[in-house]
Formats: structure tokens, sequence, C-alpha cells
């Protein structure tokens, strides 16, 4: 009868001797195999949207400086600056991002950015010319206003390096925004972050009454269609 008993764990290896299981594995290899668990894989995701930080919820809006967690409190310049809500007062507000509505701040006259740093009589040159960009999904198309980022910024800023200034040239997806890239290199990070409650500030062209999903690639190579 001893012959035919199996033993099926570790512990019963140990305690009957010197055996073998079923399969031929000694109760060493098994007992060793029990204390030496096989390693957890813990997937890399690559920091993906860790430069959003406009998308993290905050216990306190638009916090001092010394605590919001982007300046560093040991530097004692970062007491020097001033605290977003006093600097804020006054400005229109905005459900996005830091809570306040700089286009129109502009527009309304709140805010006069210096063009230049050293000279302050330098003009800022505004551009005021609006881009379609026709989105191949059934969202609205996206409506890129150039007048609203040149009151802010040189066209050097964007041209070339972020967006090649030729039609066709810039492959834009909203994968490679929320990473940073195109326009992800500013929103999120000094402008309105990118959330499902502020796709309609880009995307705010309705598709034409006649428009149709754009047929697939393997559905244009299919011969039979």
């Amino acid at each position: 009868m001893k012959n035919k008993i199996i033993l099926t764990s570790a512990l019963a290896l140990v305690i009957s001797g010197p055996a073998f299981s079923a399969d031929g594995v000694s109760a060493e290899e098994v007992t060793a195999s029990a204390a030496t668990p096989e390693p957890v894989v813990v997937a890399q995701v690559a920091g993906a949207n860790v430069f959003n930080r406009n998308l993290k919820k905050v216990k306190v809006k638009n916090a001092p400086p010394p605590e919001d967690g982007i300046h560093d409190p040991e530097n004692e310049g970062t007491y020097v600056l001033q605290p977003p809500l006093e600097a804020y007062q006054g400005l229109p507000t905005s459900p996005y991002g830091n809570y306040v509505d700089w286009v129109k701040a502009i527009d309304e006259k709140k805010l006069q950015p210096r063009w230049d740093r050293i000279d302050s009589s330098e003009e800022a040159f505004v551009m005021d010319l609006d881009v379609l960009r026709e989105v191949k999904a059934s969202v609205p198309d996206v409506i890129f206003p150039h007048r609203q980022h040149t009151e802010w910024l040189a066209c050097s800023n964007c041209h070339p390096a972020i967006f090649i200034p030729q039609k066709g040239a810039n492959q834009i997806n909203m994968s490679g925004i929320l990473l940073g890239q195109k326009c992800g290199v500013c929103h999120g990070k000094v402008s309105f972050p990118i959330t499902t409650k502020s796709c309609k500030k880009c995307h705010s062209q309705p598709k034409p009454e006649d428009w149709t999903p754009p047929l697939s690639e393997a559905t244009l190579k299919n011969p039979w269609r």
C-alpha cells in the first residue's frame, strides 16, 4: 500500500523523508520551489500623462507657490512669487485648468502681455487667421484660432519645431496630445487641459449636413467593393 501513496504537497514530502512525487520531482526541489515564489512582473507605463498636472484634482485651487506641488518650497525665490488667488482677482473665470479665462481677460483688456521681455514698448505680431482641421471621426471639426495664440506667443514658439507650417504636414491625434505632443506641448501645462468637458473648446465646427464617414484603407483596397 505504501507504494501506492502519492504525496501531493511539499510538507508531505518532507515528513516522509527522501521521496519523489508522481512526476519524479524530489522533495527538496518542491520545497525550494515553494520557498522561492516567482517574481511579480510590474508593467511599465512610461509615465503617460504625468505631464498633465492640470488634470489632477487638488485639495486647494490655485494654492500659493510653496504649497502647489510645482514650485520648490526650499527655494527662497518661491516665496517672492505672487499667490495666484491674489493675482487672479478681477479676471474672468473658467471651469478649466486654473479657472481663469485668459483669452477673455485679454479681450476685455484686463491683461496686456508684454511681447518682449526687455523692451516693454515692443508691439505684438498678431495673426487673425483661423485654420480648419477636418476630423475623420464623427466629432465636430477643429478650429484653430491664431489670434488668441499670437496675442501671447511669437510664431517661433510653435513653428517649425512643433508644427510644420504646411498643409497636410502635421499628423495630430488625441493620443499624441495627451502624451504631451503637438497641442499637448502647452495644453495641460500652461493652458487649459484636455478633458471630457473641454472637448468643444477645440472641436467647435459642426460637420457638414452631407458628411459621411470616410472609407478605411482596407475598404478602398478591396477590389470587390
